[in-house]
C-alpha cells in the first residue's frame, strides 16, 4: 500500500464528513416524518409522543428507505475508496470521484424523497454505483 497523497486525504474527509451529515440528516427527516403523521416506530414510544405504532406508512418507509439505500451504499463505498486511495490514484482523478460519488448520493436522496421521480432516482444510483464499482475493480488489481 502506498502512501495516501495528504491533499487527496483532506477531499476524502472533507466529502466524507459531508456524506455523513446528509446521513445524519435522514435520520431527523424520519423522525420528521413519524411526528408529522403521529406514527411511532415502536408500541413502547407512545409514553413519550401521542399516536400508534405503524409499520408501513408510505410517506415514513420512503425516507427509510432512502436511508437504508445510503447504508447499503455509502458505507463499503467508504471502505473501499480508502483503500483505493492506497494504490496511488491521480489525485485529478481521485478528487473528481469522491466529489462526483457525494454529489450523486446527494443527488439520489432529493430525488428519492423531494421530487419521487425517475429517471433522476436511477441515474445518480447508477453513477456513484458505478464509481465503487470501478474503485473496487482497481483495487482489487492493485492488491492481487
Amino acid at each position: 500500500m502506498s502512501e495516501i497523497n495528504p491533499e487527496v486525504l483532506k477531499v476524502f474527509g472533507f466529502w466524507s464528513s459531508i456524506l455523513v451529515l446528509k446521513m445524519l440528516m435522514m435520520v431527523l427527516l424520519t423522525a420528521r416524518q413519524r411526528l408529522r403523521k403521529h406514527v411511532l416506530a415502536s408500541p413502547e414510544d407512545g409514553v413519550l409522543s401521542k399516536g400508534k405504532a405503524v409499520y408501513n406508512d408510505p410517506d415514513v418507509e420512503r425516507v427509510r428507505r432512502a436511508h437504508l439505500n445510503d447504508l447499503e451504499n455509502v458505507l463499503p463505498w467508504f471502505i473501499i475508496t480508502y483503500f483505493w486511495l492506497g494504490t496511488g490514484p491521480s489525485p485529478w482523478l481521485a478528487k473528481t470521484l469522491i466529489q462526483t460519488f457525494v454529489l450523486s448520493r446527494i443527488g439520489h436522496t432529493i430525488s428519492y424523497v423531494i421530487f419521487q421521480q425517475q429517471p433522476l432516482r436511477a441515474i445518480t444510483f447508477a453513477i456513484a454505483f458505478g464509481i465503487t464499482g470501478y474503485e473496487t475493480f482497481k483495487t482489487l488489481l492493485y492488491y492481487y
